[in-house]
């Protein structure tokens, strides 16, 4: 029992599902080439804003004693911007940092309509890959009132994590996959590319809610079923998932692009793929100081 209370215990079982065959599907998430492409067709749907709770998050925030006139706030893999200038509008200054241009312009994009020029001065976009980034060197530990990362692959590592709540003087807040659906595409070109049966479990949020218990942390947590479509040309989910399994296959380029485009132009209607997204999530928000076991 008193394994489970134990940080080092919750690092090695996490290392053990990240050296699963599972792992296998996140690398394919884990580029900055991935979500370049992916960027194109993000937030198009209105069920997928819809899925970031943005009023629901900002409420957490509130309920945990967030104030956001004047806060300091650290995004790690802010995508499209949503969440971040959300907090700008309600008065917080933004660092948001993504390692893929394509959703950092998709952000400056939305930072250019006419409603959302009055923040863009709170909020400062950085191109760069947390993993490698020296929080040392650019003096950010211990630095921003609330640090976030929601639905980040740049938090998919006890270090990446940790790091994250190293520069942390009082608050952070995850988002992650507790659960999701294998979606039909991903699933029947991984058959025809990787020869088995794909086991999309995700790097799972437990893994780093549990890790929070461990270190007498108790986070206030909220979990959503989330469901979205995504709609594509056959060229633009043809770059998306050739971005994935060059990440994780030894075929050729040749082979891939004949595999994948292929199959895309069976199911394509009219010359256009729909991806349908299906999960639940999960939201914890928690204060940096521990709870000091009697």
């Amino acid at each position: 029992m008193s394994s489970i209370f134990n940080k080092e215990f919750w690092i090695a079982e996490w290392q053990k599902d990240k050296d699963s065959d599972t792992y296998s599907v996140h690398k394919g998430y884990s580029t900055a080439d991935y979500w370049d492409k992916a960027s194109l067709s993000y937030d198009q749907d209105e069920n997928e804003r819809k899925s970031r709770r943005q009023d629901k998050v900002l409420a957490m925030f509130q309920r945990s004693g967030i104030d956001f006139e004047g806060l300091r706030v650290l995004d790690i893999g802010c995508g499209t911007g949503m969440l971040s200038l959300a907090l700008a509008k309600k008065g917080a200054f933004i660092t948001a940092l993504d390692f893929s241009k394509g959703m950092l312009d998709q952000f400056e994009t939305r930072l250019c309509i006419s409603d959302n020029k009055d923040v863009r001065d709170r909020i400062q976009t950085i191109q760069a890959d947390w993993h490698s980034l020296d929080i040392k060197q650019k003096k950010w530990r211990n630095t921003f009132d609330l640090v976030i990362a929601f639905m980040s692959p740049g938090v998919a590592t006890p270090d990446s994590f940790l790091k994250m709540m190293d520069c942390s003087k009082k608050m952070c807040a995850i988002r992650g996959w507790a659960a999701k659906q294998n979606h039909p595409i991903m699933a029947a070109l991984w058959e025809r590319i990787m020869n088995g049966s794909l086991e999309d479990k995700p790097q799972s949020i437990l893994f780093k809610i549990n890790m929070l218990f461990s270190l007498g942390l108790f986070p206030d947590i909220s979990f959503d079923t989330v469901a979205w479509n995504q709609d594509t040309t056959v060229d633009e989910e043809l770059d998306r998932q050739m971005a994935f399994f060059k990440r994780i296959s030894d075929k050729s380029d040749k082979a891939l692009e004949g595999i994948i485009r292929s199959y895309l132009e069976g199911i394509a209607d009219k010359g256009r793929i729909v991806r349908t997204h299906k999960g639940l999530t999960a939201t914890a928000v928690w204060e940096k100081k521990p709870f000091l076991r009697q």
